[in-house]
């Protein structure tokens, strides 16, 4: 299955809570609305999107496979469109935006297993929040997505 041409290949993940709460984070150095989102990263030429779900999810937050379990993923690929002063950025001009599969896990481990202080930490803050408030967290322009992801696994929210 491939993205919609024009889209950088990109997965996010829903790491859901026993208790159906989903993880999300505030991207390292921002503050103010919408600067929350859950894990994403691209998927690298030729990788599977289940296994670039599990890597991006370790190098954001630490957390291993070992600790998950895969619940879902959403059937087709999800896309948003970057505005204009993220496309005229030398890393996303080649792309109109991303184009995303989305998967689902339960996180089967402890709060301390997750750890943001990564390589190249994208995060500095998390917690454990309601799926269906999530579209209100993130920036605008990814809302759509976020929408869809919330409905999509609402059954994994318990």
């Amino acid at each position: 299955m491939r993205p919609p041409e024009g889209y950088r290949p990109n997965v996010g993940i829903a790491l859901f809570h026993p208790d159906g709460r989903v993880f999300i984070a505030r991207r390292a150095g921002e503050r103010g609305d919408y600067c929350w989102q859950m894990p994403q990263g691209g998927v690298d030429r030729g990788e599977d999107p289940a296994l670039a779900a599990e890597r991006e999810l370790r190098e954001e937050t630490g957390v291993a496979p070992s600790l998950i379990t895969p619940l879902g993923r959403t059937e087709n690929w999800l896309t948003y469109d970057f505005p204009a002063e993220i496309r005229d950025l030398p890393k996303f001009a080649r792309h109109k935006g991303q184009a995303q599969l989305w998967f689902a896990y339960r996180f089967n481990g402890a709060d301390s297993d997750i750890d943001l202080e990564t390589h190249d930490p994208e995060f500095d803050a998390w917690e454990w929040a309601a799926l269906a408030s999530t579209p209100q967290l993130v920036i605008p322009w990814k809302r759509k997505v976020y929408e869809a992801v919330a409905e999509t696994f609402a059954p994994f929210a318990g």
